[in-house]
């Protein structure tokens, strides 16, 4: 693995380093501010809804489009073209010729890369037996489903084994297992020392699958770090069940406190949960069952982003068949 990556965070260096990007188109600002900091060998996810900025942030990254404002380091090198052999690039818009067949395709997206088609053909027999598809090494794309046909364009954009890879909703239009498969193949790209980032309006993708995560709206990055910070910025929520309906313990209870059923449910004291336990105790108030519940990234995403944005989350139905 090349060090040559720009800067640093927290000690790592970093294969992206972004400051207050900027992107207009007809006077509308389609990306206002953005700063990205990625790690390498991170998993690091954009999450937002559609038309949040998410692609034309990747754009810019990829050099397809400059900024208007801002400074961008890819690798190291201020220029992404200049290191563009050494990235692989999932754009949201699918798309491969339909008469090449799957290895040729593969080999073709190896050589936009600087892959020579010789050594592509190679790589592309390994990757689809690799990955269970050798059967279709032969077979035209217009023969290949569409979830077949999308895996065979991943497999394009990692064949020149590039250092970053950026995928762009990469699990729109996969079933449940495929999607498996992707986030399995992340994984190991990362565990390799590839870094890897995505975006997506999927929660629950960036939630098991993220080191870091930048959530994204109207085009600006409210919040960028850990998924741990992000979850951190809700206190963790405490189901507690007694014996006693009432007592000297009650005072202990915050002031979020609310009755469900048989069971309280408030936001965990600062002091901890020691303190709260000795007030049940000594006061009598017969604990039956008590829960700490940390919040999730989705309720992270509600503080950080607004309830507007978490609804326009919810509506795509990949939200749903992602759970």
């Amino acid at each position: 693995m090349a060090s040559n990556e720009g800067g640093q965070a927290d000690g790592r260096p970093l294969a992206i380093d972004a400051h207050g990007l900027v992107k207009r188109f007809d006077g509308f600002t389609a990306v206002d501010g953005v700063d990205l900091q990625v790690p390498v060998g991170a998993v690091y996810g954009i999450l937002g809804p559609n038309g949040a900025g998410k692609t034309t942030t990747l754009r810019m990254l990829l050099g397809i489009i400059d900024p208007d404002e801002g400074t961008r380091r890819i690798l190291g090198a201020e220029r992404p073209h200049d290191v563009a052999h050494a990235i692989g690039y999932l754009p949201e818009e699918r798309g491969l010729y339909p008469a090449m067949k799957a290895t040729e395709a593969i080999a073709f997206l190896g050589s936009l890369r600087g892959l020579p088609l010789k050594e592509g053909r190679k790589r592309a027999h390994e990757l689809l037996e690799r990955h269970g598809l050798g059967y279709a090494a032969d077979r035209q794309i217009r023969q290949l489903s569409k979830g077949m046909a999308q895996q065979v364009q991943i497999l394009g954009t990692l064949v020149h084994r590039p250092r970053l890879v950026i995928f762009d909703e990469p699990f729109s239009g996969l079933d449940a297992l495929n999607q498996g498969k992707l986030e399995k193949m992340m994984r190991g790209l990362a565990e390799e020392g590839t870094t890897v980032i995505f975006s997506t309006h999927v929660i629950a993708h960036a939630e098991r699958l993220c080191d870091d995560v930048a959530i994204i709206a109207g085009g600006k990055v409210p919040f960028a770090g850990p998924v741990d910070v992000a979850r951190d910025r809700i206190r963790p929520q405490v189901r507690l069940e007694t014996r006693a309906e009432d007592g000297p313990w009650r005072a202990a209870l915050p002031a979020d406190l609310r009755r469900e059923g048989a069971f309280w449910n408030f936001s965990l004291p600062e002091a901890g949960v020691e303190p709260l336990l000795r007030a049940l105790i000594e006061g009598d108030a017969g604990i039956l069952s008590l829960s700490i519940e940390r919040a999730g990234l989705h309720d992270a995403f509600v503080a950080i982003a607004g309830e507007a944005a978490a609804r326009a989350l919810e509506e795509s139905p990949e939200q749903e068949q992602a759970r």
